[in-house]
């Protein structure tokens, strides 16, 4: 009836394809999670009527919204916690996006079957569904939608939730990446804003960005240290790090690239706006520098970076900025032997390991660093005065 037969029969295929991968979790990766998600949308869109008079168009977001104001008897205590986290979170700005944030939330805590049921058992809001065009306003269809989605249930997904800044536009997951460096005068990122959303259109040359070889032209600012800058107004970023000055940084990025070596999707038209105001802007595919080819080592999720330690020495009481030249030149005329070792940047200190034996040479908290810079003259020189 009315094109819901093939719904369901979509719905069944899914199903079956997330029973074939066993009892692994299901994540974003999963070829099966868009399918899964699109299918439930549009059987949740499906003969939605229209408001009062037509006048405004519904979503499925906007019944589960209501759904707490119409429960009299304190039943939906963890439905009403999803729709508060849903209601907070910055990066979904539309119907569309919280009603997607939902239901990947009610997917990894196996909730979507009992916010139906809620649904089923309320009679002002389940009239919003024409009984003859919609899937969950026929009892005939609801109870096989209800029986999928207890089988849904039995599959333990494991989600990102934090990825959710294209829900409103696209079910399709930009690829993330998180950016952490150290405190600096400058990052060397050029940004431009458009359509709230921040991009990255240039890594300026010898940069501290540059070094560390994380972001690309053409990436999208996510994240400040947990402060999201979806839908930002012009210069957000800025006032937010400037109000973050001396504090080490971690960025959330968005990659302009997606998994399949393509540019994600949903970027395109945003692109084509950052070109049409910025002309010389391009794409940038790969770091201008890369170490020796060679894929960067990791820790625990975090970029190392790879240096070789010249040495140390003593320069007083004094730990200003000024004083880093003075000690980098005392360090130099030392003429010892360099080592190579990793520099590991924490969410708490700076760490440096000896490259060959992984052994700490030492560490130093961030209140413990009065000063961090490179030599005007030679930026591949860099120091850190530290107690």
């Amino acid at each position: 009836m009315a094109g819901k037969e093939p719904l369901l029969g979509t719905l069944k295929a899914c199903v079956l394809g997330l029973q074939s991968v066993g009892t692994d979790p299901i994540q974003d990766d999963s070829p099966h999670i868009t399918p899964l998600c699109d299918t439930i949308e549009m059987i949740l869109r499906k003969g939605l009527k229209s408001g009062v008079l037509g006048l405004k168009r519904r979503d499925y977001w906007h019944w589960i919204e209501e759904l707490p104001q119409h429960d009299t008897c304190g039943r939906l205590p963890h439905i009403s916690v999803m729709i508060e986290k849903t209601l907070a979170c910055p990066k979904t700005l539309t119907a569309q996006g919280r009603g997607r944030y939902f239901l990947r939330m009610a997917l990894s805590r196996k909730a979507l079957a009992a916010t139906l049921q809620h649904l089923q058992h309320t009679h002002r809001l389940l009239e919003w569904y024409d009984p003859f065009f919609s899937v969950l306003g026929n009892e005939e269809h609801m109870e096989p939608f209800l029986s999928l989605l207890m089988v849904i249930s039995q599959s333990t997904f494991n989600l990102d939730l934090q990825n959710s800044s294209f829900l409103d536009e696209s079910w399709l997951l930009p690829v993330c990446a998180t950016y952490q460096t150290v405190p600096c005068r400058e990052l060397g990122m050029v940004l431009r804003y458009l359509e709230g959303r921040v991009f990255v259109i240039q890594v300026l040359p010898d940069s501290q960005t540059e070094v560390d070889e994380v972001v690309l032209a053409g990436d999208i600012i996510d994240e400040i240290n947990g402060v999201s800058l979806r839908n930002a107004y012009n210069g957000q970023a800025g006032t937010v790090l400037s109000k973050l000055k001396g504090e080490p940084l971690i960025f959330q990025i968005i990659r302009w690239r997606w998994k399949d070596g393509e540019v994600f999707r949903p970027l395109i038209p945003y692109l084509k706006g950052v070109k049409e105001r910025v002309p010389d802007f391009q794409l940038q595919q790969n770091p201008r520098s890369l170490e020796n080819s060679q894929e960067r080592p990791q820790q625990d999720g975090r970029l190392l970076y790879s240096a070789l330690y010249l040495g140390q020495t003593d320069v007083g009481l004094f730990g200003g900025k000024e004083i880093l030249d003075v000690g980098i030149t005392k360090v130099r005329k030392q003429n010892r032997l360099p080592k190579a070792v990793l520099l590991d940047i924490k969410e708490t200190e700076v760490a440096v390991n000896d490259k060959e034996s992984s052994e700490v040479l030492f560490h130093y908290s961030y209140p413990e660093i009065s000063s961090i810079g490179r030599r005007l003259d030679n930026r591949k020189v860099f120091a850190l005065c530290a107690m």
